[in-house]
Formats: C-alpha cells, structure tokens, sequence
C-alpha cells in the first residue's frame, strides 16, 4: 500500500459522533471480563477453594492453640477472613494476561476512555472476589460462626467487605500492569501476604513480639478486620477488641480510600505509558 493510499484511508476514518462513555466503557469490559470468569470455571473453584482452605485450617489446626479471650475463635476467625479476601484473588495475573495478550492494546486505538477500561476490570473482579466471601460465610456458619450483632451489622460489614474488596481490586491491577507477564503477576501478588499475616486476621496483636505489635496494629488488614468484626460480634467491642466500633470503621475507611485513590491513580498512570 502506497503513501497516498494510506493517507486517503486514514482520512476516511472519523470519530463517532457519540463515542462510548465511562460507564458504557466499563460495564462492557467488566461484562466481557465475567463472562471469562464463567467460561473458566477454574478460577472459580480456585478462588473458592483457597478461601475454604484457610477457613478450615486455621479453624481445625490452630485454632485450639490461639487464644481469643471471651469471644470463640471461629466468630473471631471468619470476619477476618471475609475482610481480606480481596488480597486471595488473583486479579493481577488477569490483568497482566490481558496485557500480554494485546487487548490493552486494542482497547486503547479505540475511542474510549481510558481509565474506564481499568474501572471495568476493577468491577469485574469485585464480583470475583464476592463469590469469595460468599463461600466464605457459608463455609463459616456450617463450621460454627454465627453473627451476635444483629442484622444491620451484618449488612454493614458486608458492605465493608465489598469496599475493601475493591479498593484492594486496584492494587492488583496496579502489579498485574507493572509485572510484565503472568507468573511474575502470580509471585508479586504473594507479597501481599505479609499484609494478612502481620495483622489481627489470624491472632491477637497481643500475642506478638512487642516490637512487631506497632506495625500490626497501625496497619491497614487490622482496620479493616476490627472493623467487621466489631459489626458482627456486636456488643461492648472496646472490651473485646481494644476500640469501638466507630474507631475500626473510620480507620477502616479512611485506609479505603487512601488504597484506592493511590492505586487507581498509580494504574492510569501506568495504563497511559504502555
């Protein structure tokens, strides 16, 4: 094809009139996204199986050996569980596949907006990660876990569980984005962990060596795991847990949108410069 031709093709291409907006961009790539979740079942079951995996573990293995002080193990345990399990998902090896397969390159000649195609992964894997927590809290409640706080606490920590989810949605997507391929998506989204583990998830911040008690306690898991669980444990939660509820929840939400903002920030960045 010679230059001439070139020029007269590309002249003849014109923008929309009304190109696809932010949400008609994401829900699109977002319902592409779900609907490879489902033909993938694997993702599912893996998703569900590790959740289940730690549930039982820790519930059957150590939780004889971890003391929780007047309140039972497995209703200490399963909120903490639900709470992270954004940071179980492999949404960064999603995205890093997607960007090695050159979909983020097609998607970026066409006239939409950018960031919206990121928004769309970030839904889309938010929905992943609330099957999680569903097999989660039933898994939960058939090994014993019941909620003390009442109905709209357990609306609200669930709520929380969908916000925390999601702001931990553009962390993934930020290491899928700056890992270059899938595996070494898979190993930079275990660097997480240490997050989970030095945290109250698991333990008492009390059972801790004294010098690692300030990290886990100003951490943002640990925010986010008192606030569940104050939701549903109910009751005089400064006694059991050390604050309030409203001291958890604020935290916890602040940490949220500090997670999210910075990370949806780091990712458009990133998104623009591939």
């Amino acid at each position: 094809m010679n230059t001439a031709s070139a020029t007269s093709i590309s002249a003849s291409i014109q923008q929309p009139a009304n190109p696809p907006g932010v949400w008609a961009t994401a829900s699109t790539y977002a319902g592409r996204t779900i609907r490879q979740f489902v033909r993938t079942p694997q993702l599912l079951i893996v998703n569900a199986v590790t959740s289940t995996m730690f549930l039982l573990i820790f519930r059957f293995v150590f939780g004889g050996a971890i003391q929780t002080g007047d309140v039972k193990y497995v209703n200490f345990l399963i909120p903490a569980l639900a709470a992270v399990s954004g940071l179980f998902a492999g949404g960064a090896v999603g995205v890093a596949e997607d960007l090695e397969s050159g979909l983020f390159d097609r998607l970026r000649s066409l006239p939409v907006p950018r960031p919206a195609v990121l928004l769309g992964r970030s839904l889309a894997d938010t929905a992943l990660n609330a099957w999680g927590t569903v097999v989660t809290l039933l898994v939960g409640f058939l090994v014993g876990f019941r909620v003390e706080g009442g109905f709209v606490g357990a609306l609200a920590a669930l709520a929380l569980c969908l916000i925390f989810s999601t702001a931990f949605t553009w962390l993934m997507i930020f290491l899928g984005l700056v890992s270059g391929s899938a595996q070494a998506a898979q190993g930079m989204s275990f660097s997480v962990f240490p997050l989970i583990f030095v945290s109250s998830a698991y333990v008492p911040v009390e059972s801790m060596p004294g010098w690692l008690q300030p990290i886990a306690e100003n951490q943002p898991v640990t925010a986010m795991v008192g606030a569940v669980r104050a939701l549903t444990i109910g009751g005089d939660t400064e006694a059991l847990l050390g604050h309030s509820t409203t001291w958890f929840v604020v935290r916890s939400l602040l940490w949220s949108a500090a997670i999210l903002a910075g990370f949806a920030s780091l990712s458009a960045r990133r998104f623009a410069r591939l």
